[in-house]
């Protein structure tokens, strides 16, 4: 169905990453020169998630949501999306290897530099630090428009995900280095 958006948890097809990745980094390289002469390089989604996908025939064909957008590594994109699209804490999106060889898969399809894929873990770790920050700062906001309740069970779920992904570090890491 065009301009269906698939719900977060669900589980992508290697393809979809794919496209998705390269996505991004058409983003990435479109923005380059605008960020350079604003302190960055590259402007980054910073929220490049399927829920802000937009899919036409089962595959990402644009972003939306551009609310966090700034100057910014290409890594920080990265980095989200390979947690949004590829890690997954619940039990029923597959084991940590397989989700490692997703993550992968994204990074062959970005074409992320040696360097660059030495860094895609602990980017990862750090996207999901500042998400955890986002949903503490919300949390801690008497004014904020998210209810306490929401913003409380989107902090226990990023908490989640994060120890999840430290706890498989080494073999995201062994994925990102081999062959």
């Amino acid at each position: 169905m065009p301009g269906h958006v698939p719900p977060r948890w669900q589980h992508f097809t290697d393809d979809q990453v794919s496209q998705a990745a390269r996505l991004l980094r058409k983003l990435a390289d479109a923005t380059r020169d605008l960020a350079s002469s604003l302190r960055g390089e590259v402007v980054c989604h910073h929220d490049p998630g399927p829920n802000n996908t937009v899919f036409g025939d089962r595959q990402p064909v644009a972003f939306i949501d551009f609310d966090f957008a700034a100057p910014g590594h290409p890594l920080e994109d990265v980095g989200y999306m390979a947690w949004a699209w590829c890690i997954s804490s619940r039990p029923d999106r597959g084991s940590a290897t397989g989700q490692a060889r997703q993550v992968r898969t994204l990074a062959d399809a970005y074409g992320l530099s040696p360097a660059d894929r030495d860094r895609l873990p602990a980017a990862i770790r750090e996207r999901l630090r500042r998400n955890e920050a986002f949903w503490r700062d919300l949390l801690d906001d008497e004014a904020a428009p998210i209810p306490r309740a929401r913003s409380a069970e989107m902090l226990a779920w990023t908490q989640r995900e994060l120890a999840y992904t430290e706890a498989n570090q080494e073999t995201f890491i062994a994925a990102l280095s081999s062959g």
